[in-house]
């Protein structure tokens, strides 16, 4: 096919993303656009090169065996068109360098730390997207990731950064006002919860945490449940209640005595930690890889050791 025959480009990228998924919806999703447009975009493309590329089978699109020839070649060389695009906007700029984190973390542990970082480098702007969903580095402008999860991602460079445990936290204040000397203590305050811990494997949510301490008569269910970790941190410190908290989210409030850990809880670090990853296809730029070590000096301070082996957590048995 010679070149003033090649298929519209629109067309293309909306077969790479329909072949991805393998879900027009899910391709619809991806480009704000409706079901509908991505049909109607594919049977051009099918048209066009004379070849079924998907297989209609009722509700569901499967790839024909010509659609995953091509699907992986297109998907590599949109990316490399979205790589040659982020070096084009950079041409003409001073080093950018775009992290993605979840909103908690990048709000109590580092923005408080990058103002430095900025002060040290006024070359270097780095813009901070806060997003709980995984990020596609193919399809986004993100050069790094902070991920919180087992530091299994494929098709990523991935180093450790910091191991994460959970403590029980109230401010000082409502420490005062009503003494909480031992668990059962707890029978007579507000419980604070962080949503995320119920669904996530290796963090105890307090019905866990109260049967590792043995704990009876307090109720587990009881008290605000907030889906954002900050936001728990941000009612324990109003004195609202008392909360489970991740340590690397609540560190800053800590060390300022807003906050303080209850029944000299010693940290157990849990089967998740915090992960930077970043595409394997993508050499660094030099920006970028000042971040990166930034960010792993930044670790070190904290957590004694960028790559600190993280026992198995005590609650294993009950992640059920």
């Amino acid at each position: 096919m010679s070149r003033d025959r090649l298929p519209p480009l629109s067309a293309l990228r909306v077969f790479e993303a329909a072949a991805r998924h393998e879900s027009f919806k899910q391709a619809a999703e991806e480009l704000f656009v409706t079901p509908g447009a991505v049909s109607q975009q594919i049977r051009l493309l099918e048209e066009h090169v004379g070849v079924e590329l998907f297989v209609r089978d009722g509700r569901r699109v499967v790839l024909s065996d010509a659609g995953k020839a091509s699907a992986q070649i297109l998907k590599e060389a949109f990316e490399k068109m979205f790589e040659a695009t982020r070096l084009m906007k950079q041409g003409n700029q001073k080093g950018r360098v775009t992290v993605s984190a979840a909103p908690s973390f990048a709000a109590k542990w580092l923005m408080p730390r990058l103002y430095d970082f900025s002060a040290a480098n006024e070359d270097i702007d780095v813009w901070v997207s806060a997003d709980m969903a995984p990020v596609d580095f193919a399809t986004s402008d993100i050069d790094l990731a902070i991920r919180y999860g087992n530091g299994h991602y494929s098709g990523l460079n991935v180093e450790h950064l910091l191991a994460e445990a959970v403590v029980p936290v109230c401010s000082p204040l409502l420490y005062e006002a009503a003494p909480i000397r031992k668990p059962a203590d707890l029978s007579h305050h507000v419980l604070l919860h962080d949503v995320g811990f119920e669904t996530d494997p290796s963090c105890p949510d307090w019905a866990m945490w109260l049967k590792a301490h043995g704990v009876e008569g307090v109720d587990a269910s009881r008290g605000p449940r907030f889906n954002q970790s900050s936001m728990v941190i941000e009612g324990a410190v109003a004195g609202r209640g008392v909360a489970l908290a991740k340590r690397t989210i609540a560190e800053a409030d800590l060390k300022a005595g807003r906050l303080m850990v209850l029944f000299d809880e010693k940290d157990k670090p849990l089967e998740y930690g915090y992960y930077l990853v970043w595409p394997q296809t993508r050499e660094p730029t030099p920006a970028q890889m000042r971040f990166m070590e930034w960010l792993r000096a930044e670790a070190l301070r904290v957590d004694g050791a960028p790559s600190a082996h993280i026992e198995p957590p005590v609650f294993a048995a009950m992640d059920i």
